[in-house]
């Protein structure tokens, strides 16, 4: 084996940053190109890898993992620096690094040539010398370098890494270049890496790249920025939670994948509030835009006041006073150096976003000013309407507050057009802000406070604002309430009143649309008077059937005598229900298909998502899976295209898609559907799609995933009672999974409590799958502790999980179900309460499982598994062993087939407990002993009694005692103990626990 160069390596570290102990993120492409190079040079291959990208993209992180992953496996590391000294550098410093870390390892190599030993001072010095023969010591360097670290690979395959070659002198790039190009047949990868971002045209690494690249051993290898799910992730680790969600996606799209500003951006939460640029990240951007000369910043600080947008040189030319031959220079020069880069539109922009917030940031307050105004002027000038959203922004930097808000009136209009609800949300909260400080707005934007605010209150619902949404509908309610007439009153509390319910108010949009009903009870049937009386209908739906149908009914009545197809859709859906609960399912159905059908041909979006999500709601509580999918993935699709993804019933299609793709089986395309929104969203939607992705989680190991997801949304339960109960699932799962049983009770009654909310007359039916895993828990608390013969804990178990049956049964019998009666699912749960409810007293009995299996067998094939895991179980325990292998053999090839790894080491724990031999597996065998000889010595290595091995293994106690007097004589072992010490030095129990 290679000595060690870690101590070397090391002693050239840096300060450790922020991200030094997050996982290594989303660099698995260039970690297996890296990986790859270096098994080529194993095989006797030289291999060169230029490692190239932005500053701060991650180059040194991947090197170091790397190296450390090459170290491990028996490779010579080798690491040099460069270092930024001035235009000359010092000569060979990286290499000088290298050859002291040589000469730590085998003096030998480095001592033998004079030449190494010269560079690191451990040779006489010399005289100064012609100019041939200083090429000719160059040379006997050169020559020694590539010799010494040639002889080195003969013990062990060699990794040479050279950083921040953008950094090097000419001496180490010319030595660098004589090494690549003798690789030949050494076990040796060359590492060099370099800052993309740094190499303008005259710099003078450019013309050894070029030379380099042009070699057949050379790969290239560029570090792309973090793509935007995982520069959301990689934030998110950095923060370890604590940091609000949505300031979290907001770094994360401001760091533009890049990790350093990541870091920086991070680090600079826990000392202030989140906005702004932290001054050593500022001092870091603005240390490269100082290089360019004065009029070169000029330029660029004029192009920063556009914002992200990309501005053209007619615009430029415009605003700021240059000769034109001057500018073109200027421009050049920014270019460059890679501040800026031309876009497709044929414009300039930063190449970093943060770039121009630290140059926007230097600028005086006063050139700001001017420079906005400028801008404004040049929009102003142009007359183009597209520009609206950049007239706002430059007005209202400029202190133009009426053309400010005229624009962000017009933007919000365009926004409208184009389907782009962040950016129309943005743009009408500006003008509302603005609206005070304007004389006459209504005038000058050409539209009343009323009519804006009610927008801000549907484009804050339709971007997955709800709680904006209720708050401009209520200042809606009290600006109607001044001078509007009867019917607009109404109309604006039938508003409020679905903001309200999407926000899970119930009792507030009962009293809300009650006093609609109020204003308009008098009034003609008119669309204002239909959908009163539609929400009446809804807000009474789940405590008074009767009177819901008779307000649907009426609802229906009105919408048809004023002509109002959304309101009788609408109503249709709620009266649907009165189908439901008489058991009369497809009538029911055909009722969302029609409001769905309908709301289609009129436009009426919400109205048709929300049919789509009764549509699927109903099949999957049937068991129709494959149905429910199909409905859920194309109402998920339309709602896209409707841009209402973000929407109530948006919202409610997605998390209901990843439900219906988990239970089925398709957990990829769960995950899909319950990953993070990718923009900025209200608390609710972020803990409800984390929520309903930490259960698949779990159910695939990934614990530590499941668990910061847990975490984060753990405050959030409040919000809704979907949120709690998800949580509740995944928590309590993975609880289970990773031993931690008394946390599965735990996090059951939390999670019941929080649902409940308090109401003892409350009975949401999620409490029953949340008390059956708690329960299950429970179960194998009680089985551990007849195992131990603890009476006291086994009773204490069985006391506590008989509480969860109790309150799953309660469930069943007070929660009111959407249909007549609990559909399969609940029925499902229902028959694993009984399963789990034998297991928690200690009674094997294999029936109560297969009618598990049997009720899920609808279409959830994880829970058939795992029934079927159980079932063997219950079979082993009676003796039926070979029953037992039918159920583990096709409970292990579903959870393979799903990827669920924690039930896949449940079922092989049992199969080698049980000593069952799996399909496409072999009970382990040492050769010398039997496998169920070497069961019974690895559970005796871990202290159990002959009893208890017996009991693990569902043999006698006197079984026990012949299979280990056997080992013992196999062994020649005149102990139970001496035979584990030598089946430990044999390496027979490598696997014990």
């Amino acid at each position: 084996m290679p000595a060690t160069l870690s101590e070397g390596y090391a002693s050239i570290g840096v300060v450790p940053r922020l991200g030094t102990g997050v996982p290594f993120t989303a660099r698995g492409s260039e970690s297996a190109q890296l990986r790859t190079a270096l098994q080529r040079a194993r095989g006797g291959a030289g291999v060169a890898v230029l490692l190239s990208g932005d500053a701060g993209v991650g180059k040194s992180r991947l090197l170091t993992e790397f190296l450390a992953e090459a170290e491990a496996g028996g490779t010579h590391v080798l690491l040099g620096r460069c270092v930024s000294v001035g235009e000359a550098g010092l000569p060979y410093l990286p290499f000088k690094e290298v050859v002291e870390q040589l000469r730590r390892v085998r003096p030998d190599l480095v001592d033998a040539r004079p030449a190494l030993a010269g560079l690191i001072g451990r040779a006489a010095a010399t005289t100064a010398r012609s100019g041939e023969e200083t090429d000719l010591g160059q040379l006997q360097l050169f020559d020694a370098m590539v010799t010494v670290l040639a002889e080195l690979s003969d013990d062990a395959p060699v990794v040479l890494a050279i950083e921040d070659l953008h950094w090097s002198d000419a001496s180490s790039r010319d030595l660098l270049s004589f090494l690549v190009s003798r690789l030949a047949a050494q076990r040796l990868l060359v590492v060099a890496t370099y800052r993309s971002d740094d190499l303008h045209r005259q710099h003078p690494l450019r013309p050894l790249l070029a030379e380099l690249v042009r070699l057949p051993v050379v790969e290239r290898l560029d570090l792309a920025p973090f793509g935007p799910a995982d520069a959301l992730a990689f934030v998110e680790a950095l923060a370890d939670g604590g940091i609000d969600p949505e300031w979290l996606a907001d770094v994360a799209a401001r760091s533009e994948g890049n990790a350093f500003f990541a870091e920086e951006l991070v680090a600079a939460s826990a000392t202030g509030p989140a906005g702004g640029i932290p001054t050593a990240l500022a001092d870091v951007l603005l240390s490269r835009v100082e290089t360019l000369s004065p009029a070169a910043q000029r330029v660029v600080g004029a192009i920063s006041v556009t914002g992200r947008r990309h501005v053209g040189h007619a615009a430029l030319r415009s605003v700021i006073d240059l000769p034109d031959g001057d500018l073109d220079a200027a421009l050049r020069e920014a270019l460059q150096h890679h501040i800026l880069v031309t876009d497709d539109h044929g414009g300039y922009t930063f190449r970093h976003a943060l770039l121009r917030e630290a140059v926007y940031a230097d600028l005086l307050p006063g050139e700001r000013v001017r420079l906005h105004a400028a801008y404004a002027r040049r929009i102003v000038e142009l007359q183009q309407d597209e520009l609206a959203g950049a007239l706002a922004y430059h007005s209202l930097r400029s202190n133009d507050l009426p053309t400010a808000l005229a624009a962000s009136v017009k933007a919000a209009d365009d926004a409208m057009r184009v389907g782009a609800l962040a950016a129309e949300l943005r743009y009408v909260e500006q003008a509302l802000e603005l609206w005070p400080g304007v004389d006459d707005p209504a005038a000058r934007s050409g539209v009343d406070e009323l009519a804006l605010t009610r927008k801000a209150a549907y484009v804050a619902s339709a971007a997955g604002h709800p709680e904006r949404a209720a708050a401009y509908a209520q200042a809606a309610v009290e600006l109607a309430d001044r001078d509007a007439d009867t019917v607009t009153r109404a109309d604006v509390r039938r508003q409020f009143t679905e903001t309200l319910l999407a926000s899970i108010r119930w009792h507030e949009a009962e009293q809300v649309i009650e006093d609609a009903w109020a204003l308009v009870e008098a009034e003609p049937a008119s669309r204002t008077r239909a959908w009163v009386l539609a929400l009446r209908a809804r807000t009474r739906l789940a405590r008074e059937n009767e009177l819901s149908r008779q307000f649907a009914e009426q609802a229906i009545a009105d919408a048809r005598a004023s002509g109002s197809v959304s309101a009788e859709s609408d109503a249709l859906i709620t009266l649907a229900f009165n189908d439901l609960r008489a058991g009369a399912v497809e009538d029911a159905c055909a009722l969302f298909e029609q409001a769905r059908q309908n709301a289609i041909r009129v436009g009426a979006a919400n109205v048709e998502l929300r049919a789509s999500f009764n549509l699927v709601t109903t099949r999957y509580e049937q068991g129709r899976l494959d149905e429910a999918s199909a409905i859920a993935d194309a109402g998920g699709a339309r709602a896209a295209e409707l841009g209402l993804t973000w929407s109530a019933y948006g919202l409610e299609l997605r998390w209901m898609g990843a439900m219906v793709h988990y239970a089925r089986g398709s957990w990829d395309e769960a995950l899909a559907a319950a990953s993070p929104p990718g923009e900025q969203v209200s608390d609710t939607i972020s803990a409800l799609l984390a929520a309903s992705a930490a259960i698949i989680k779990v159910s695939r190991g990934r614990f530590d995933e499941a668990q910061r997801d847990l975490d984060r949304i753990r405050p959030e339960w409040h919000r809704d009672g979907q949120i709690a109960q998800l949580a509740g699932i995944a928590g309590i799962e993975m609880a289970g999974w990773q031993g931690r049983h008394r946390d599965a009770g735990r996090v059951a009654d939390d999670a019941i409590a929080s649902m409940r909310k308090g109401d003892d007359d409350y009975w949401p039916l999620g409490g029953i799958r949340l008390a059956t895993l708690a329960l299950g828990s429970l179960a194998d608390v009680a089985a551990q502790a007849r195992l131990d013969h603890d009476d006291t804990a086994e009773a204490a178990a069985v006391t506590e999980g008989r509480r969860f049956v109790e309150h799953a049964r309660s469930t069943a019998e007070h929660g009111i179900p959407r249909a007549d009666r609990l559909g399969a699912e609940g029925l499902a749960w229902l028959a694993r309460l009984r399963a789990e409810e034998s297991r928690l007293t200690g009674h094997a009995d294999p029936e109560a499982w297969r009618a598990v299996v049997e009720a899920f067998g609808y279409g959830e094939p994880f829970h058939v598994a795992l029934g079927r895991w159980r079932l063997a179980e219950a079979l082993v325990t009676t003796g039926d062993r070979d029953a037992a292998a039918v159920e583990l053999a096709a409970a292990h090839e579903a959870a393979e087939r799903l990827g669920a790894q924690p039930l896949t080491t449940a079922v092989r724990d049992l199969a080698r407990r049980a000593h069952v031999a799996l399909p496409g597996t072999v009970l382990p065998s040492a050769g010398l002993l039997t496998p169920r000889e070497l069961g019974v010595l690895e559970l005796v290595a871990r202290g159990y009694t002959n009893r208890k091995v017996g009991e693990e293994l569902f043999i006698s106690e006197k079984t026990v005692s012949v299979h280990l007097s056997r080992v013992m004589t196999k062994l020649g072992a005149a102990s139970r103990t001496e035979a584990v010490s030598i089946a430990h030095q044999r390496g027979l129990l490598a696997d014990a626990g």
